[in-house]
Formats: structure tokens, sequence, C-alpha cells
């Protein structure tokens, strides 16, 4: 398997993903083309290669120090990332995660009326570093998310 292949494939899909999330008008298409052509795909290729992967078909773990590749420890979770598949798996569901967050910013702040110059940097900060992006968000939508939410009521 050659993995690097595979890892520079998703990077560059996921650009132009982000490109078009970030530059090109909100429509149906875009928002299908991002959601189902972007997410949808990178998920699949995360699924396809870890089942490759535990399926023991390329690129198997070692079993290194003992220590199996497991999510439970930090041995563990060292070894499921031992490899250049590992590698490649990681960062694809990266990849995923941070354009779905990036979809879902984009669908809130257009529902909530933001410019395309407020959501661009928060869009990129997403982009590079997903929960720090996400978490700008969240403060930055606050004060119109509660507008819309309406007054609190109280159970009693």
């Amino acid at each position: 398997m050659n993995w690097d292949f595979a890892f520079q494939a998703a990077n560059i899909w996921a650009l132009i993903m982000w490109a078009m999330l970030i530059l090109l008008p909100r429509n149906a298409l875009a928002g299908a083309a991002v959601f189902y052509g972007g997410v949808g795909m990178l998920c699949f290729a995360y699924t396809l290669f870890m089942g490759l992967v535990v399926g023991g078909a390329v690129d198997p773990v070692s079993q290194s120090e003992g220590a199996g590749a497991s999510f439970t420890t930090i041995a563990g979770v060292r070894g499921l990332f031992s490899t250049d598949g590992g590698v490649t798996i990681g960062w694809i569901h990266y990849l995923a995660f941070d354009l779905f967050a990036g979809l879902w910013i984009s669908k809130d702040a257009d529902t909530k009326g933001f410019s395309r110059l407020v959501q661009s940097p928060v869009l990129l900060l997403t982009f590079i570093a997903g929960p720090a992006g996400l978490l700008v968000w969240f403060i930055v939508r606050e004060k119109r998310a509660r507008a819309a939410a309406g007054p609190r009521r109280r159970f009693t």
C-alpha cells in the first residue's frame, strides 16, 4: 500500500473542499459537494483503510515491547500510529472531522446572519487547528445564538 500517496491525496482533497467551503457561494450544490464529496469521501477512505489494516490485509501493526495497539493506553495509541498506515488513517480522521466542523460552522453562521468576513478567519482556524476554530466559533456565535433561542424557560 502506498501510504504516502494516500496521505497526499487526502490532503489535496480536503484542501479543495475547504477552498470550496470558504470561497464559493453557498448553495445546495456546493453544500452537497462538501458534505458528500468532502466529508463523505474522507469518511469512506478512513473506513476502508481502517478495515484493511484491522483485517491484516495491509500494514499490520507490530506488537512492540509487549504493548499491543489499543485506545486504552498511551503505548497502545503509539502502537496504532507506529506505521505510515496508522498515521495516514489518523490524519484522514482529523481531516474528515475538521471539515465536518467547518461545514457546520458555515451553515450555523449563514443561519445567524454572519458575514463571510467573520466566517473566513474562523473557518481557516478550523482548517488549521479544528478544535481551536470550533471554540472560537462557539464564542463568536454566543450572543446571536442566545437571541435566536429566545427567553429561557424555568422548570418548576
